[in-house]
């Protein structure tokens, strides 16, 4: 039988450089890989067009496909990007914002409302901080350009939010600037951060409160999985072990990459060190694939959808999943 000609669309990984370079295959297929720039781009065009046969696609997202029901797509416990979100929490300094209380009745910038990285970041500040989040004014648009972040296709919220959309000439990270948007909290850091003095970190200690949220709850925060088109996967079930089983693989082959002496994988200068700090805190692999050991984080990801009207009820963790066949580890 010959292999199937398929399409995977990712963002640039050093987990999936194996697969992207044609190193490391998946079985029974031939692979056409497009490497995109942006991960809203993969989104909008898996979402919006089915334009791919497997992509990257927002965690968030297709967890709320699932709670409307008919998902078009599959998931694969595989997830090319996680990110603390303690970090990317900023303020204007004349905003009177001295602690995540303060913002309470804000106007805070936000990419997209449903973005995974906005989400996390809430449900940190209610669940850690206490912050009423139906307090705040959300002003939704692009971090660095003026206009929308996007064209999303996620279902609507089941509650209405007070959002309104940036119509003005400038980005939220120019607004945040001029203080006509108090905080701002999202996936990445505005340029203004670093160039203005009045941007700051809500949490200049970010990185404590970060390790500490994983050696207390075990959470890592999952922003993106892999998702296969349902159509798809019910012709060729085999598809999502073939694929995890690639997964697994090229994450193996960039770690030992990453932790090769002899000349750096990353501009990183002590980077050795900081794989040694990072092993003693998440015991080796901080990018384990698979349900259970993601399973704390997937699960206090279900619960923020819920509080935060993403979905009506919790989604049992292991029916957002395909199966797979075999052991492959993580």
């Amino acid at each position: 039988m010959s292999n199937l000609p398929l399409t995977f669309a990712c963002c640039r990984y050093d987990r999936m450089e194996a697969i992207r370079e044609g190193s490391v295959a998946i079985e029974g297929v031939d692979l056409t890989c497009l490497t995109l720039k942006s991960g809203r781009d993969v989104f909008d065009r898996m979402v919006g067009g089915q334009e791919f046969d497997v992509a990257e696609l927002s965690a968030s997202e297709f967890v709320s496909l699932a709670g409307a029901g008919n998902n078009p797509f599959v998931a694969l416990p595989v997830f090319p990007s996680r990110v603390f979100r303690h970090g990317y929490i900023f303020v204007n300094t004349r905003a009177g914002i001295r602690s995540p209380k303060d913002l309470e009745g804000k106007r805070v910038g936000v990419p997209l409302y449903t973005q995974t990285a906005a989400l996390w970041a809430r449900g940190h500040l209610s669940h850690q901080f206490g912050v009423d989040l139906d307090t705040i004014q959300w002003v939704q648009g692009a971090v660095e350009d003026a206009g929308t972040h996007g064209k999303p296709h996620a279902p609507p919220l089941l509650r209405p939010v007070k959002i309104e959309q940036n119509h003005s000439d400038v980005s939220l990270g120019v607004m945040l600037a001029r203080g006509e948007i108090d905080a701002l909290l999202g996936s990445r850091k505005p340029e203004t951060f670093g160039r203005d003095p009045n941007v700051a970190r809500l949490f200049p200690n970010y990185r404590a409160l970060e390790r500490e949220l994983y050696q207390t709850a075990r959470i890592f925060p999952i922003m993106h999985l892999i998702a296969i088109r349902r159509s798809l996967y019910e012709r060729h079930r085999w598809l999502a072990t073939s694929f995890y089983k690639a997964f697994v693989e090229s994450k193996r082959r960039a770690r030992a990459r990453m932790r090769y002496g002899g000349s750096l994988s990353t501009m990183l200068p002590w980077l050795l060190a900081e794989i040694e700090e990072i092993d003693t805190v998440f015991g080796g692999d901080a990018f384990p694939y698979g349900v259970e050991p993601n399973r704390p984080t997937l699960e206090v990801l279900v619960r923020y959808m819920v509080e935060q009207y993403f979905i009506a009820r919790p989604i049992p963790i292991d029916d957002l999943f395909a199966p797979i066949q075999g052991d492959f580890g993580n």
